[in-house]
Order: structure tokens, then C-alpha cells, then sequence
């Protein structure tokens, strides 16, 4: 692929990626940042994780994703009792060909919905690793390679409700980004509530675009052009998070990757075919604030991740933009 394609890539495409970005939003209204976030994770081979008390969306931003797009979609409602198998499937021994065949588990898709992952055990929550960095699973030591694309979507509830395993910090990692969705304005809630009260408005969505579209873009966003000064500006951000008074423990080397490849996506998204220092510092809440540790309290908010997003946003604040 050639760099100078790059602007013509943009505009052949921007017709397609707004229409994809409608489609979500005729269902989960009044959200747009939430929306193209996730769609900024798609672009950039990422995964999401939707942290919100129940009933704000998360399923329904993530059933819409998948039915705006012609693919495999599968949902995964993890419970305390569930067992790695549950998620990666089993071989199962076949009597009539004699030889062991694999029931493929709810993993085998390309959107996938792990719903409350914070309410099983550490154990079953590990069986999403090595899909969601590697794309493939193991099971009875045969690799199976997943499809593609492949997306994680996972929710979970705030640790203030009982009955929740907290993620350890490897599975955390492999999330890109990690979102609030909140509740919606009263004009938009009051829509909601009036029109879909009796009707799923999910069963009415056609697709807008193929997950080869996806696969095209995904390939489409490294030639997204990084000028060497907002490079710069972006290193800025990554090392002030390890230099910082509050955190123990800054953001690492594969953080700053994910951060990159975001914004390279945003910009795609936004019909851009390069990076703007906005991008970056639209990114760097939702990328970094489950990746960094706090040292000690922090008067910016009553939970760690409203601490780390007060901390992330000053230190952003404290850096020169570049012009």
C-alpha cells in the first residue's frame, strides 16, 4: 500500500463509515462519543470494555454494532458458575466417525458480547486472553484461529455492586478502551422510553456495510500520516504519566501502541488522513485511565478510575499543544 492513496482511500469511504455510524445511532440515540469510540476500537483492532450500572445500553450499543454489519454475532452472559469450555467450546467424541470433533463455543464470532464478565470467576475470564491478543484459542492443544475481524465488547458493572471478580490487570490490558456510558439526556431518555417500550428497535436494523469492508479499513488506517510533532506531543503524554506525583505506575510501551493506533483510526473515522493533536487528546481518557496505578487518594474523584481520568486530564492540560 501506497501513502498517496491514503486521501483517496478516505474519501471512497467516508460515505460507508457514516453510514455505519448512523445506523448505530438510529438505535442507541444520544450518544455520539460513545459510538464513535467503539467505532474507533473496530478501525484499530481493538477491544472495548463498557463499565456502567445495568440498564444504560451496553448490550443494545453492541447488538447494534453487529447487526449494522454483516457478520457472526454472539453473546456470552457470564455467571459465577461458568467454565472456561463454556466460552472456547469442547471436542466432543463422535462415535459414527470415530474421531473427536470441536463444538465451537460463542468465542467463534466476529462481534462478541461478554456480558457482566465481572461476575465470573478469574479462571473463565482468562479464557478470553489469548483470543482477544492472539485472534485464535486452544483447546486440547489444537490452536483454532477465530474470525476476522474479531472483536471483543465486554461489560461489567461497577465494583460497588456485590458479587463481582475484579479484572485481573493482564485481561484489563487487552482492552484499548474502557468506557463509561452514563445515563442518557432527559429529552433523549424520554424518546427512549416512549417508542421502545413494547418494540425491540434492534429487529428492524438491516446491515450497512460487510466485515471485508472492516477487514479494508482496518488494513486502511496504518497509512493514517503521524506528523513527527504530534508524535512528539504523544510521547509528551506517555512519559508525563510515569514522571507523575500521583500514580505509581505510568502507562507502558504497548499503552502508547494502542493510543497510536486509536488515533490514526479517529482521524479515519473523521474523514481525515492524518493526526490531530485533538485526537490524541480526545483518546487518552479512555486508553490509558485502567492502565495506570494510584500512588495515593486523589481529590478529583470518589472512585480509582474518576482519580485517574482527573490525574490523566491535568497532565494532558499541562502539555504544550503543539501548532
Amino acid at each position: 500500500m501506497q501513502n498517496s492513496n491514503i486521501e483517496a482511500w478516505v474519501n471512497e469511504d467516508a460515505e460507508k463509515l457514516s453510514l455505519l455510524r448512523a445506523s448505530i445511532e438510529k438505535v442507541f440515540r444520544g450518544k455520539q462519543g460513545t459510538i464513535e469510540l467503539v467505532l474507533t476500537a473496530l478501525l484499530a483492532q481493538g477491544h472495548v470494555l463498557l463499565e456502567d450500572v445495568p440498564g444504560t445500553g451496553k448490550t443494545t450499543l453492541a447488538r447494534s454494532l453487529a447487526m449494522s454489519l454483516r457478520g457472526i454475532f454472539r453473546r456470552i452472559q457470564f455467571t459465577s458458575d461458568m467454565l472456561p469450555s463454556d466460552v472456547l467450546g469442547i471436542s466432543v467424541f463422535r462415535n459414527d466417525q470415530q474421531g473427536f470433533e470441536l463444538r465451537k463455543g460463542p468465542i467463534f464470532a466476529n462481534v462478541v458480547l461478554a456480558d457482566e464478565i465481572n461476575r465470573t470467576s478469574p479462571r473463565t475470564q482468562s479464557a478470553l486472553l489469548e483470543a482477544m491478543s492472539e485472534r485464535q484459542v486452544t483447546i486440547d492443544n489444537e490452536t483454532h484461529q477465530l474470525p476476522t475481524p474479531f472483536m471483543v465488547v465486554a461489560t461489567q458493572n461497577p465494583k460497588e455492586f456485590h458479587g463481582t471478580y475484579p479484572l485481573p490487570e493482564s485481561q484489563l490490558d487487552r482492552f484499548m478502551l474502557r468506557l463509561s456510558i452514563g445515563y442518557p439526556e432527559n429529552e433523549v431518555e424520554r424518546g427512549i422510553i416512549a417508542h421502545y417500550g413494547y418494540h425491540d428497535p434492534i429487529d428492524d436494523m438491516s446491515p450497512v456495510a460487510e466485515f471485508k469492508d472492516v477487514l479494508k479499513w482496518q488494513q486502511r488506517i496504518e497509512q493514517v500520516h503521524v506528523e513527527a510533532a504530534v508524535m512528539d506531543y504523544l510521547m509528551a503524554i506517555v512519559i508525563a504519566t510515569r514522571e507523575s506525583e500521583y500514580l505509581s505506575l505510568g502507562v507502558s510501551t504497548r499503552a502508547a501502541i494502542e493510543l497510536y493506533k486509536a488515533t490514526q483510526a479517529r482521524a479515519y473515522l473523521n474523514n481525515r488522513h492524518y493526526v490531530t493533536p485533538d485526537d490524541v487528546q480526545s483518546l487518552v481518557g479512555s486508553v490509558f485511565c485502567h492502565r495506570v496505578h494510584m500512588r495515593q487518594s486523589y481529590e478529583g474523584g470518589s472512585s480509582q478510575r474518576e482519580q485517574a481520568s482527573v490525574i490523566l486530564a491535568e497532565l494532558v492540560e499541562s502539555i504544550p499543544v503543539p501548532r
